[in-house]
């Protein structure tokens, strides 16, 4: 009831104190209402004892209030018998300024009516806040109970709109979720394109269950978002809240570990693959049984063979000492070798379908493993020159067959550094027809572009 709804931002400019709460207060603000009235009232009489019908009260922080006029008729308000009421103050370039006695007596009451209600509310101020300090146990309950409302009613909300569901939480180690969602990306997706692809996870260290999953499958195809919306359920499951998934129910965790990202730290002398190896190295020292751990591409950042060897390391230590329920997102496929050997690990890669040379995402997780990465149809999505994309197939064929006749040596001599790129097909009308409409978006044409679109297909089949 005391401060106004928008208060100004310094107490110095007064005009704090809510009308009505201080009788006093309300009446000397009236009196600088009325000042407004009686300034116009004696404008209106000047004018007319000078006859000057442009003359003006106006207001400064140096002069305070004055009449103002141009220098023509400040001449005349200079010479008598004017100049026994009308006091001269300043001569500018277009202007001369003057005051009167009357005026001058007017603005000191003014000053001290602005004077007295500045003071009247920072003592109002001083008060309020004594009262507020006596109240301070009180206070912060209550901003603690609305606090604890207002996370509870927005969690309700947030899982009434975007089909959420309690979870069931025990001290054992299950981590069984069914249908589960990125709740972020989830947004996303319906805001533009449509239904986010839900997958399940089961990584229960108990029953037939297993409780590492290594994720093979494709650049682009949701690894790194199947890690996170199941860590992220975790945690929405721990904070109380309901969560994305048709089911969930989780074993209490102990510790979260995520090594998921690239990013570097040079002002200390960390490099993108150092800063990688210490966070992995975080997570292979302190997770337990209990804990949730998601890694995402380990070893990428250095030479082939470094990099496998490590990844096949870390998974080894995670299964064997660690022994906690994780997911371990990977490109080299050599590790999934080692599910025959690990009985607590399990495959799964992501599912994707190749049509007319492109590959499609499923964005499903499967058992079985990835064969290789589709890392040049990915690069092609991107919009790399289709030059560059053809000597990519053509190297990535080429190494390949190194590969499996052991004739690694000799791919100096196969792919020379310059040699000039394969010649790349012709495209064929269809191909043309189908690259053009790609570009198209039918929501924003008007009917003149439609139109002219229609012609540049037709004309593409010539």
């Amino acid at each position: 009831e005391a401060i106004k709804p928008e208060p100004p931002l310094l107490l110095s400019e007064g005009g704090f104190i809510a009308q009505g709460y201080h009788g006093g207060l309300d009446e000397l603000r009236g009196l600088a209402s009325e000042s407004k009235r009686v300034i116009a009232s004696l404008e209106d009489k000047y004018r007319r004892l000078s006859g000057i019908d442009r003359l003006k009260v106006k207001h400064n922080r140096v002069l305070g209030y004055f009449l103002e006029t141009g220098l023509a008729q400040g001449d005349k308000l200079m010479r008598a018998p004017l100049n026994e009421s009308f006091i001269h103050r300043q001569t500018m370039a277009n202007n001369a300024r003057f005051s009167t006695v009357e005026l001058g007596e007017l603005e000191r009451k003014i000053d001290q009516a602005g004077n007295q209600a500045l003071g009247i509310e920072l003592a109002l101020w001083e008060d309020l806040l004594g009262e507020v300090m006596g109240r301070g146990p009180a206070v912060l309950r209550m901003a603690a109970a609305l606090a604890e409302l207002d996370v509870a009613s927005a969690l309700a909300d947030l899982a009434h709109r975007a089909r959420q569901v309690r979870p069931k939480l025990d001290a054992g180690l299950a981590f069984h979720i069914a249908g589960g969602r990125h709740p972020v990306v989830e947004a996303a997706l319906n805001e533009n394109v449509g239904a986010f692809v839900a997958n399940d996870c089961d990584l229960s260290a108990d029953g037939d269950s297993r409780r590492l999953w290594l994720v093979t499958g494709p650049n682009m195809a949701g690894k790194s978002t199947f890690l996170r919306q199941n860590a992220l359920i975790a945690i929405l499951a721990q904070m109380g809240a309901f969560v994305p998934a048709q089911s969930a129910h989780i074993g209490i965790v102990d510790r979260l570990f995520s090594r998921v990202g690239a990013a570097d730290d040079l002002a200390r002398g960390r490099s993108t693959f150092m800063v990688e190896m210490v966070e992995t190295a975080a997570i292979l020292n302190q997770a337990t049984a209990r804990s949730l751990v998601i890694l995402d591409e380990i070893g990428r950042g250095t030479a082939t063979y470094d990099g496998l060897s490590i990844a096949w390391a870390a998974l080894e230590h995670l299964h064997e000492t660690n022994r906690c329920r994780a997911l371990f997102a990977t490109h080299y496929h050599e590790l999934t070798a080692l599910g025959a050997v690990l009985t607590g690990m399990a495959n799964v890669t992501m599912r994707v379908r190749e049509w007319q040379g492109d590959v499609i995402f499923l964005h499903e997780v499967v058992p079985g493993a990835a064969d290789r990465s589709y890392g040049i149809q990915v690069a092609k999505l991107a919009g790399l020159p289709a030059s560059v994309i053809a000597r990519a197939q053509a190297v990535l064929t080429q190494l390949e067959s190194q590969a499996a006749t052991g004739r690694g040596t000799q791919m100096i001599d196969a792919l020379p550094l310059f040699s000039a790129p394969p010649a790349i097909p012709e495209e064929t009308a269809d191909a043309r027809i189908s690259a053009a409409l790609r570009t198209v978006n039918p929501d924003e044409l008007s009917p003149k572009e439609a139109l002219q679109i229609v012609y540049h297909l037709r004309g593409l089949l010539d």
